[in-house]
């Protein structure tokens, strides 16, 4: 394992990032399936809000390095296509 003082201090802290980044990406995909949900259910009112709070999170997901630019891109376009399709 790590034997030197950084080395041990780089092992606490990818420790507290992985961490914080699990709790992240699960937030994330819980907004994401709130929209789904809504979607699924044919409540275009509740999609659209759901989405319209699912957004940010996408983006600063994206900022954040969590996912990638062109996948919060395709998150969002799909969820928007969906919604619109709705009628």
């Amino acid at each position: 394992m790590a034997n030197s003082p950084q080395a041990r201090k780089r092992a606490r802290q990818a420790e507290t990032h992985r961490q914080r980044n699990m709790a992240q990406r699960s937030t994330l995909r819980t907004f994401i399936k709130k929209v789904v949900k809504a979607i699924r259910a044919g409540d275009k009112e509740a999609a659209a809000q759901a989405f319209k709070d699912a957004v940010p999170r996408i983006d600063r997901a994206a900022r954040k390095g969590l996912i990638h630019a062109n996948k919060a891109a395709r998150h969002k376009s799909r969820l928007n296509a969906h919604i619109k399709a709705m009628g």
